[in-house]
């Protein structure tokens, strides 16, 4: 769209190969955004780049050295950066006692540090374009779901981030705001469907979906494209007063009061 105010815009999604950050990146590049997506794994990478007209590069956003170099490349090729979308997580499905230190560590590297070191990386670049950053954190950043103890504390932790990033630079024109998805289709998440269904003996993945969201207003998960949609707006000059906003986007199941379902299932 040669109008959209993202035309000309630069714009870069960690964990872009998939689910929510593939259809961040094709929100933004069928706006007119320039698009360019990493992750670790170059091949899922470069199907989202072949099929929106951007780019691939494979990178570790945990790891400084890499983040630097991918700024860097995306400076050298557009002379700037406008948006960065920190979207890489996963890791940390276990309670406390059964997290032993490597795996605590993996969790928080995959959940708080992709977003931390991204975000450092980018901040000077950010800074000459007065641009935005957007957090991929969840609605696991908000509450605690069972025996998923390193992951939640990595997306509580990725709203402290968010907090920090838009206090101190907000004056020097960088906004940064977080999003919350609940469940959202995936890939991730079908696994993780399928993995319940099999295990509660419930049926297949559509069941087990329904019966993950059956106590949310909306009653059914996100598809990735309406996450994108919150993504876009926060991406971009329309959402102009917003920094160290936190936006739930999960059908409602955060406004849902636990101790009452009881009465609702009891047809009262």
């Amino acid at each position: 769209m040669s109008g959209s105010a993202l035309a000309g815009q630069v714009v870069l999604v960690t964990g872009g190969g998939t689910g929510i950050g593939a259809a961040v990146a094709r929100r933004f590049a069928g706006e007119g955004a320039t698009v360019i997506v990493t992750g670790r794994r170059l091949e899922p990478l470069e199907r989202v780049a072949a099929e929106i007209g951007g780019e691939a590069i494979a990178t570790d956003a945990a790891d400084a050295a890499d983040a630097a170099r991918l700024v860097q490349t995306v400076q050298d090729r557009h002379g700037r950066l406008d948006v960065l979308v920190a979207n890489a997580g996963g890791h940390g499905f276990a309670t406390v006692l059964d997290t032993d230190d490597a795996a605590w560590e993996a969790a928080l590297r995959a959940n708080l540090t992709t977003a931390f070191v991204a975000a450092r990386a980018a901040l000077p670049a950010l800074l000459a374009s007065r641009g935005r950053i957007v957090v991929i954190s969840s609605i696991a950043g908000l509450f605690a779901g069972p025996s998923v103890a390193g992951y939640t504390v990595g997306k509580h932790a990725l709203i402290g981030l968010t907090r920090s990033l838009a206090r101190d630079y907000g004056r020097q024109g960088v906004r940064v705001n977080a999003v919350c998805p609940g469940w959202v289709a995936t890939p991730m998440a079908d696994q993780e469907m399928d993995e319940f269904a099999a295990a509660a003996g419930i049926g297949d993945r559509a069941d087990a979906y329904a019966a993950v969201t059956a106590d949310v207003p909306l009653a059914r998960p996100a598809q990735p494209e309406e996450i994108a949609a919150v993504v876009r707006f926060l991406g971009s000059e329309e959402s102009s007063y917003l920094t160290g906003a936190v936006i739930v986007a999960d059908g409602g199941a955060h406004i849902v009061d636990v101790p009452t379902l009881a009465f609702e299932h009891a047809g009262m």
